[in-house]
């Protein structure tokens, strides 16, 4: 069967691409299992080493390990030439760019590649964040783990057990989520040959994209704009009759609540210092619920991850920018996990395309 003849979905939509054992997203049921194991059981009793772990290798370890990576000096110096101005994004897909030059990863990518770049990731943005500020990077503590690890080179402080233990659980749940756009571009690049650090950088380079990795950030912002829950309903209104979107309602895949969101509102709740951010983010999705059911009955906009996630990492004190590249520090697993399971299937990812153009012709 030619081109010609073969069926087109827009955007791939509905297309089986390929098979993989490492998560299964029921968006009917609202369920999100890696592995077999249920999102909420992973975020609640599992770390992201743990995960981690379980994405690359296929089993479930008692205890694991993961730290943030010291950075060579030549990715220092490639930050340091970044503008201030420069998106988090653009600086963390440039380090990982300059770590994979420096590394020469051989191909087939192995777990020990795979825990390497995801090791070294944050250390990579947390020394951006820092330089952009006018400080220099804070050395990595190897007795931390990555979340921790993470909030302590922002900061250059210790950070409380509750802020590092909600963004582990974030990271949880950021890990892995099928064949999204970032890691389907992740697979391409791996069935190409190439190497795991060129499928990161082109992982990072799709997340990028603001109908990706960029809502709860807007999340934020639109909290802002509501300002008090009693304002919610009127501003919804109105931005539903000027045909806007509101941020953190409706999926692409999800039919049902966002397990990923539940997960995250109970690691929310029990966030020291978020009590009054969380109060009005819960206030605020239950008046969302309700209008959005009303004014737009005949689609299913239950609340998604980016809108926990929001409340989460604007609990622990990450400026907004910075929420796309974390979210991609926590996806690093998944891409990587992917990128080995590519490998292994070995074959060349190259879909046809329907040429719609003029017929053949001559030159005038």
């Amino acid at each position: 069967m030619d081109a010609a003849s073969t069926p087109y979905s827009p955007g791939l939509a509905g297309v089986i691409a390929g098979e993989t054992s490492l998560s299964l997203v029921d968006g009917t049921h609202g369920r999100l299992l890696y592995r077999g194991y249920g999102i909420g059981e992973l975020a609640a009793r599992g770390t992201y080493a743990q995960v981690a772990e379980l994405l690359w290798t296929g089993a479930w370890p008692d205890q694991a390990r993961l730290s943030p990576a010291p950075l060579a000096d030549e990715v220092v110096a490639v930050l340091r030439l970044l503008p201030a101005e420069t998106s988090p994004m653009d600086a963390l897909r440039t380090a990982i760019s300059a770590w994979g030059a420096a590394q020469r990863l051989s191909w087939p990518p192995t777990v020990e590649q795979a825990r390497a770049v995801t090791a070294f990731a944050p250390s990579a943005l947390a020394a951006f964040a820092r330089i952009r500020g006018g400080h220099e990077p804070v050395p990595v503590d190897r007795t931390l783990d990555l979340a921790e690890g993470f909030l302590h080179q922002l900061t250059g402080k210790r950070p409380d057990t509750a802020a590092a233990r909600a963004l582990d659980a974030y990271f949880v749940v950021g890990a892995e989520h099928g064949l999204n756009a970032s890691t389907f571009a992740a697979r391409v690049i791996i069935s190409t040959r190439s190497d795991l650090a060129s499928a990161v950088v082109g992982a990072v380079g799709a997340l990028k994209g603001p109908i990706h990795g960029g809502a709860p950030a807007e999340v934020v912002n639109q909290l802002h704009q509501i300002g008090a829950p009693e304002q919610a309903e009127a501003w919804i209104r109105a931005a539903v009759a000027r045909g806007e979107r509101i941020m953190g309602f409706g999926h692409r895949v999800y039919r049902a609540y966002d397990p990923r969101a539940a997960a995250l509102r109970t690691i929310a709740e029990g966030l020291a210092g978020s009590a009054g951010w969380l109060e009005t983010a819960v206030r605020v999705e239950d008046v969302a619920l309700r209008v959005l059911a009303e004014l737009k009955p005949h689609r299913v906009l239950k609340t998604n991850v980016e809108y926990y996630a929001a409340a989460v990492l604007q609990g622990i004190g990450l400026p907004p920018d910075l929420f796309p590249a974390t979210f991609a520090l926590a996806r690093m697993a998944g891409w990587t996990a992917h990128g080995l399971e590519q490998a292994m299937a070995d074959r060349l990812i190259r879909p046809e395309v329907r040429y719609v153009g003029p017929p053949e012709r001559n030159l005038p």
